[in-house]
């Protein structure tokens, strides 16, 4: 059985997928001043998760370009969503066996860069990107607001029937 924090996680992201729903391509590329568009914001997402869960934990580097493409602080761009979206998925696929793998004990042992600890455990790098999720999918839906989507989705999900708490 996954780690409670595990399903936490994966409603995150389901969430984050119901947040885009029905997004255009031509929307997806949209900016307003400073602000990076949704389809960049979801090369982001795919960075972080590449980032944590594939070079960072396992050492692995499918997607080498994410570094400087998406990384925080990364220039902006505009990206096609449909491309950005299938390397979401491709990472995330890649990543599912490593996050179901999580145990207790596991989550307590540090993240490392080149053998040296980033300074936080695999269970704070799991509550930070969560915490990421969120906050895009906040973002996200202000971006869709200001061009005039409506029926946008409400707070949050089913949480309570996918993924409902649970002790460890």
């Amino acid at each position: 059985m996954t780690h409670p924090l595990i399903d936490q996680y994966r409603f995150t992201r389901s969430e984050w997928l119901r947040g885009l729903a029905g997004v255009s391509e031509a929307d997806a590329a949209r900016h307003f001043g400073p602000m990076n568009c949704i389809s960049w914001t979801v090369g982001h997402l795919a960075w972080h998760e590449h980032r944590y869960w594939l070079e960072l934990a396992q050492g692995k580097m499918l997607f080498p370009n994410l570094n400087e493409i998406y990384a925080y602080g990364a220039p902006m761009s505009t990206p096609s969503l449909k491309e950005m979206l299938e390397l979401w998925q491709t990472v995330t696929k890649a990543t599912d066996p490593f996050l179901d793998g999580l145990t207790v004990e596991s989550l307590q042992v540090d993240l490392l860069r080149e053998g040296k600890s980033v300074g936080q455990s695999l269970g704070s790098a799991l509550r930070r990107i969560t915490y990421h999720y969120w906050y895009h999918i906040g973002e996200i839906q202000a971006i869709r607001q200001m061009l005039g989507h409506k029926n946008l989705p409400e707070y949050v999900g089913e949480l309570e029937t996918e993924a409902p708490y649970r002790p460890e």
